[in-house]
């Protein structure tokens, strides 16, 4: 497997350098200085690339061109906004660049709601709590509905969270969710929060999900023409948030989008911890199911609370077994080397990190630290080196 690194660009305080030293060659970036609505020109995607390449490294992924609301919503500008995408799409593959890494989440990307959860370890962790996010939405941001989206005991629980939390601390969880996180579009204040919401207020799952198909049935034949292989990131976290519809959160959703535009063009980003923030997601089943179609894995993984909660767990430790999914891809390799695939390497980044070490006083982009996702890409490479080792010694 490909090792990469998702790098912010320049300003990345996590730098190309540090990259190297960690053992990836790979990176996974994207022009965030463009705006989601403006298509990226072959001279801006070729500028990066030269500044990836003077670094010693190669850009493998591109994650992600941006899916404006537009055509979340198949609403006005529908057709532009899409060709936009395409005009984009054509400019990274006119780079050499072969894999584009997207998602289809409405107004809130990854979503998180506290970025510095201690553990027993002393290290620090991303989290997502139930109760808090019932809180927010509930009675800071007081969606109309909400209660109803939410079980009465946790409402309960909510309330009382919420009365223990001093205004410092109810202002940050605001800025954890709705400020936006790192390689995401969103940036709203309560109010525009609201707008956002509001425009997906008749747009149900069954909705959003033919929206989904008609985007791949006009994207994923030019990604096929251009030898470009897309994959769609899972929903982050895999349930439904603020009464919004997710369609990229099971293996029924992934068979779904996979039959919308059948092509070997049209496949999956494999995130184990997105996925496996469910407990009815059987992550390796999954992997081998659909290994075939995966293009790209982000190998992190989560510990799930019996409420739904979950927190960022060891690369190696989480509820979900890692070793059988990375197993699961190497096999799958295996398969597209005898097969002659020309993309029979899959690219894997060692997704959130921990803030560990000196990384803790430091200013890094939550979940993007740099010793977290060092020690997270040892310990996957430690497994791939062990599978192949007793696969050759006749232990498959």
């Amino acid at each position: 497997m490909k090792e990469t690194w998702r790098w912010f660009g320049p300003d990345d305080p996590v730098t190309l350098d540090h990259v190297r030293q960690a053992g990836a060659t790979g990176i996974v970036t994207a022009l965030h200085h463009v705006p989601p609505d403006v298509a990226w020109t072959r001279e801006e995607v070729a500028r990066r690339k030269a500044q990836i390449m003077a670094g010693g490294l190669v850009w493998s992924v591109v994650e992600s061109i941006p899916v404006t609301d537009a055509i979340k919503t198949r609403g006005p500008g529908w057709r532009a906004a899409v060709d936009v995408w395409i005009a984009s799409l054509r400019a990274v593959a006119a780079e050499g660049i072969g894999t584009v890494c997207y998602n289809f989440m409405p107004v809130v990307d990854w979503t998180r709601t506290d970025l510095r959860h201690v553990l027993p370890t002393s290290g620090i962790a991303l989290r997502f709590d139930m109760v808090e996010m019932a809180a927010f939405d509930v009675l800071v941001l007081r969606r109309a509905g909400a209660e109803a989206d939410h079980p009465p005991e946790r409402v309960r629980a909510a309330e009382a969270r919420l009365a223990a939390m001093t205004p410092e601390q109810v202002a940050t969880l605001e800025r954890t969710i709705i400020a936006g996180l790192p390689g995401t579009d969103l940036k709203h204040d309560k109010e525009s929060f609201r707008r956002a919401l509001a425009r997906y207020d008749a747009i149900a799952p069954a909705d959003l999900a033919a929206n989904l198909a008609a985007f791949l049935k006009a994207v994923v034949p030019v990604a096929e023409e251009l030898g470009v292989r897309l994959a769609i990131h899972p929903d982050d976290p895999p349930f439904r948030l603020f009464g919004l519809p997710r369609v990229v959160s099971t293996p029924d959703d992934a068979r779904a989008l996979l039959a919308a535009a059948p092509s070997p063009a049209n496949g999956l980003t494999f995130c184990v911890g997105s996925y496996g923030a469910r407990a009815d997601n059987d992550v390796p089943a999954m992997a081998r199911a659909f290994a075939p179609h995966v293009h790209f894995a982000h190998l992190r993984d989560v510990t799930r609370e019996p409420d739904g909660s979950f927190y960022e767990a060891e690369h190696l430790e989480g509820d979900n077994d890692m070793v059988a999914v990375v197993a699961a891809l190497l096999e799958e390799e295996e398969r597209r080397v005898a097969a002659g695939r020309a993309d029979a390497e899959i690219p894997l980044r060692p997704d959130h990190g921990h803030l560990l070490i000196d990384d803790v006083s430091k200013k890094t982009n939550p979940g993007y630290s740099a010793i977290g996702r060092l020690k997270g890409l040892a310990e996957l490479r430690g497994v791939m080196r062990g599978l192949r080792h007793a696969w050759a010694a006749g232990r498959h």
